[in-house]
């Protein structure tokens, strides 16, 4: 299989990047890890005019770490951060979640701007976007604009991304006195997730104080399962059968989506199952 034919520009900055995607807009596609745009282009499934390779773009391939926020910039890939010691000493959840992504090879060119614009609602890190209260900072020649992740993840492949605007920076918040944690469900370590979960607590004198979840692969974006955290709240860390209780409360204010690997009460029952899996550990740890 071959791409369609297309221009190929390399900028030597952001502003010149910015300039590429003013003149061509939704016709241009930026170019950073490859992992998702390449194979779209061999299948002709993607027909940009233009293809940006951001690649030598400096200033993008930061991770600064303070006493707040994990801030992330475009180009830094995967494996990087997932081996990053400071990111992992304040956010390790970041780290977990990254072990998760397809094999090492894949996860040495991914970038962690190419993954959270791809919009993938089978990708790991979106969930911890979700469970952190995360946010994206979008670049144009207008200026910088901060976004939440929920307000950045529209649909299936979408973001609110604006055609003449690239994402320079991903920030993970900081919460100190909370556990969290990643798990999910595959057939194969590697494979596209069944489904996977971010979850979060604060134990205060060993009951849950506040709880946040947050689920993949089961819906068209990340979902945030706010009837579960709310039924958390007050449950004593040694409890089981509360625990259990909140966890079938996992499903509930949303449709999870049925395919060709399960049909929605199959994703209804794995997502249960996850929730009490890791509320149970997470609670466990900090008793």
């Amino acid at each position: 299989m071959k791409p369609p034919a297309f221009e190929y520009r390399r900028p030597g900055s952001v502003a010149e990047t910015l300039a590429e995607l003013a003149e061509h807009g939704s016709d241009a596609s930026l170019l950073a890890g490859g992992q998702s745009l390449i194979p779209l282009l061999n299948l002709r499934l993607s027909r940009p005019d233009v293809v940006v390779d951001i690649n030598r773009v400096p200033g993008l391939d930061a991770i600064t770490v303070d006493a707040t926020m994990v801030a992330v910039g475009a180009l830094v890939r995967a494996r990087d951060l997932e081996r990053h010691v400071e990111s992992a000493h304040v956010n390790p959840v970041i780290s977990a979640a990254l072990a998760h992504v397809a094999h090492p090879q894949i996860r040495n060119r991914t970038t962690i701007g190419g993954n959270v614009s791809h919009a993938d609602p089978s990708s790991e890190l979106p969930a911890v976007l979700a469970a952190l209260d995360g946010r994206v900072r979008l670049t144009s020649a207008e200026g910088v604009r901060e976004i939440g992740w929920d307000e950045y993840f529209v649909t299936i492949f979408t973001t609110s991304k604006q055609p003449h605007e690239m994402l320079t920076e991903v920030l993970f918040p900081i919460h100190p006195g909370w556990r969290f944690s990643f798990a999910e469900i595959a057939r194969r370590q590697g494979d596209y997730p069944l489904t996977g979960l971010c979850a979060g607590v604060r134990v205060v004198d060993g009951t849950i104080a506040e709880a946040r979840l947050a689920a993949i692969a089961v819906a068209d974006r990340p979902v945030r399962l706010t009837a579960s955290e709310s039924a958390l709240v007050g449950v004593a860390v040694d409890d089981a059968g509360a625990i259990k209780a909140a966890a079938r409360e996992a499903s509930v204010g949303w449709e999870p989506m049925a395919d060709l690997h399960g049909s929605s009460e199959y994703r209804r029952s794995l997502v249960s199952t996850l929730t009490s899996r890791t509320i149970t550990s997470l609670v466990g740890a900090a008793a």
